[in-house]
């Protein structure tokens, strides 16, 4: 063997025991009590840590063009952010230009990947743009076999499909094996709105809020769902936000339908009052929290909560796409001197080096279980994104990426002195984290020591999906 973590506590998504993990050759070789180490192991002490798996990010927006600019974490920058925070697989997403072929976008994507050198495995999610006709809709078939089983539609922007796009994405995706995923905004409510108060000269950050508010979502994750079920198909809606959505998820699920939903940790810490104010204690002013769909009122983040306790819902993930103050300052003042507004700042913010050791935080607080925590933030997305053979939990013969997570020890984010991506603000900081991974490994490589990245550029892999056919609420 040649890495051997010893009297440790490994957490699954199901339970909880004390044993030894050893790792040959980038995986998992052997899990048990009182393992040997052979003459050059390494020997790592767990005693009092937990082991856990490496989280999946499934939603990333990594080095994406938006709004004029880009987000200013790339393959690399973004990668190493997540190492440090735990995670050690990404899946981000690529969008479909109109008149694109789904393929070759996503052979133009991988060489940018590989280029930039991503220190983690990494999987995309490719954004629907164009199935307009059928050549565009066939191919998604040449993706699926390249490796990438997953897709995501949007309701909302002006690259955005209508129903009738949405459903023949979605009877296709049925035919080949693929899992589709929605961003689910009312696109034409949002517009009416958006015009109506900028007509009225309301331009300010809380109206990004109000023209993409708990109705304007929830009404289209509803609608989501009535198509998916129409189409006999399984859909995944991603960053879900608001009670009625949450609601919308139960009750299909409930009556056998394939329907999963992710969140995030922003909609889980922070509510809407952020774009009136900011948070004022830390100096993030409220065009630092713009990010699509915005955060909603506290009857939602409650929801959100009962939701991954119930597990209504599946999945953690981030939509971290962070973008610099002077970008977001684009509300106030664009990059030609005009006055702007709420349409013109960049959405997104960060968050891939934050998602673990916040959840694991909640955890160890007593919010929700340590086995709910792995469930979500690991175990369920390499199953929904069929990577489970070789990701997702402390298994012999998956990939050793793993966690050991120091529950004594307590770190309050701090973008300057504890935080590794290319930003210059999070809307994280000051957030105290009870709880911090003290080692991360990746394919049995140390990554993260507990306080500096310390892996290698270009280590992390294209990870291909294979075919899930999701019939039924649980998980296959």
């Amino acid at each position: 063997m040649d890495l051997l973590i010893k009297g440790g506590k490994v957490v699954t998504a199901k339970s909880t025991f004390k044993a030894d993990v050893a790792v040959k050759n980038g995986k998992i070789a052997a899990i048990g009590t009182n393992l040997k180490p052979d003459k050059g192991t390494e020997v790592v002490d767990a005693k009092g840590k937990l082991v856990l798996p490496g989280a999946l990010d499934g939603h990333t927006h990594m080095y994406m063009p938006f709004g004029g600019t880009i987000s200013t974490d790339d393959y690399y920058d973004g990668t190493v952010a997540a190492a440090c925070g735990g995670t050690t697989t990404i899946f981000n997403f690529e969008t479909q230009a109109p008149g694109q072929p789904m393929d070759k976008l996503v052979k133009e994507k991988l060489a940018i990947a590989e280029e930039q050198g991503p220190v983690i495995d990494y999987s995309l999610h490719v954004g629907v743009g164009d199935v307009t006709n059928e050549k565009m809709l066939k191919s998604m078939d040449k993706v699926v076999d390249m490796g990438i089983t997953s897709f995501k539609v949007f309701m909302v922007y002006d690259f955005g499909v209508d129903d009738g796009q949405f459903y023949a994405t979605l009877c296709h995706a049925k035919e080949i094996g693929a899992l589709v995923g929605v961003h689910a905004e009312n696109k034409n409510v949002n517009d009416f709105l958006v015009k109506k108060y900028l007509s009225e000269g309301n331009i300010s950050p809380w109206y990004h809020y109000m023209s993409k508010n708990e109705a304007v979502a929830g009404e289209a994750d509803v609608r989501a769902i009535n198509l998916a079920k129409m189409a006999g198909a399984a859909l995944y809606i991603v960053h879900l936000d608001n009670a009625q959505g949450v609601e919308a998820v139960r009750q299909a699920r409930a009556e056998g339908y394939p329907i999963f939903a992710e969140t995030c940790p922003q909609y889980l810490e922070f509510t809407k009052e952020v774009y009136a104010k900011g948070r004022p204690e830390v100096k993030l002013r409220p065009q630092d929290f713009v990010c699509s769909p915005p955060m909603k009122g506290k009857e939602s983040k409650d929801a959100l909560w009962e939701g991954i306790k119930t597990g209504v819902v599946s999945t953690l993930a981030t939509d971290h796409c962070p973008f610099l103050k002077k970008e977001k300052d684009w509300g106030i003042k664009t990059k030609t001197g005009k006055k702007g507004n709420f349409t013109t700042i960049p959405n997104g913010c960060a968050g891939v080096e934050n998602m673990y050791p916040y959840i694991l935080s909640a955890a160890n607080k007593g919010k929700i279980t340590f086995n709910k925590a792995v469930e979500i933030a690991a175990t369920n997305p390499a199953k929904l994104f069929g990577v489970d053979y070789c990701k997702g939990a402390i298994e012999v013969g998956k990939d050793a990426d793993i966690v050991i997570y120091d529950p004594k020890k307590n770190v309050v984010i701090n973008n300057k002195k504890n935080q590794h991506g290319s930003i210059d603000h999070t809307v994280w900081e000051g957030i105290e984290c009870k709880g911090y991974p003290c080692a991360v490994y990746s394919h049995g490589n140390l990554v993260f020591d507990g306080k500096d990245f310390v892996g290698k550029k270009g280590a992390g892999k294209f990870l291909k999906q294979k075919k899930v056919n999701h019939k039924g609420p649980e998980l296959v």
